[in-house]
């Protein structure tokens, strides 16, 4: 296998950069910040822009993790392309990531000042400090599921070999501001959580009220086990469905968390009044 390295410091557009080299240097594989990619696919691995706090992107971005550069590892093992782009900060950083993903060191060293200009580095540079904002040579569709409420924009660019029909190739990128920030580190408590969650199901038609709201952590992850009274209207089940979506689809957009699990138990039905005016309340478990 043919090894490159990207090399550049952090904020200076490598991401953005990576897709045109590789299609210069006919490279279609991409190993950048512990995401395997080719043809805007993710093959393996996790992304360290998902991380809370930059020495876990680091560490992440390193292939630290035994777990995380096994997978790497048997994935190129498996495909074993014919060259790859490692994008890093140093040589040296290159070369750990090439060992821990079972490689040679590279081959070939492409330092970001060979092959973008001075303003277009700084410019990078005045982006990632001023907005936080990283690129990712993936399209939007791609990453979305990774990168839940931090996805920013699209970004289509044209570019092209020099050949007699001059034909332009089309890569989208994207641009995502990742957990961990520039501005520090921001901790959600556990109520405000489980406030939230209860207003979002509540909101569904159906639910009457959450009677309960537990929230597990585990690692990245967040399991919600929720205890919900319906009101007699159309499909139980189907309240309960659009229920779990509403807070899994909610709660990662506004807190960039990964929502593993939302388990929904309906306890209870609340039956409008009655002639008499008074509400009944039918109890036990129904649905979960």
């Amino acid at each position: 296998m043919e090894v490159y390295a990207l090399i550049g410091d952090s904020g200076t557009g490598k991401s953005h950069l990576a897709p045109l080299l590789a299609y210069q240097y006919e490279i279609n594989y991409v190993l950048d910040d512990g995401l395997l990619i080719t043809k805007n696919r993710v093959l393996a691995g996790r992304s360290a822009k998902r991380e809370r706090t930059r020495f876990g992107a680091i560490k992440r971005a390193l292939l630290h993790d035994p777990e995380h550069a096994q997978q790497v590892k048997e994935k190129l093992a498996k495909i074993n392309p014919e060259k790859l782009l490692i994008l890093a900060t140093s040589r040296r950083m290159s070369q750990v990531i090439a060992e821990r993903a079972g490689l040679s060191h590279p081959q070939h060293y492409i330092n970001i000042e060979d092959v973008a200009t001075s303003k277009s580095i700084q410019t990078a540079l005045t982006i990632r400090e001023k907005e936080n904002c990283h690129a990712l040579p993936l399209p939007t569709l791609a990453i979305k599921k990774d990168f839940p409420g931090y996805l920013i924009d699209p970004w289509l660019s044209f570019f092209g070999r020099s050949h007699p029909k001059d034909q332009k190739v089309a890569v989208e990128r994207s641009i995502v501001r990742p957990i961990y920030s520039s501005l520090g580190s921001f901790y959600i408590a556990e109520h405000v959580i489980c406030n939230l969650v209860a207003y979002i199901a509540e909101s569904v038609p159906g639910v009457y009220k959450v009677t309960k709201t537990e929230v597990i952590t585990s690692g990245d992850n967040l399991v919600f086990n929720v205890d919900l009274t319906l009101s007699i209207a159309g499909s139980l089940v189907d309240v309960l469905v659009v229920a779990q979506q509403a807070i899994k689809k909610q709660v990662e957009h506004l807190t960039g968390f990964n929502v593993n699990q939302v388990n929904l138990t309906a306890k209870s039905l609340y039956v409008t009044p009655s002639e008499t005016g008074d509400p009944r309340l039918l109890t036990g478990e129904l649905y979960r």
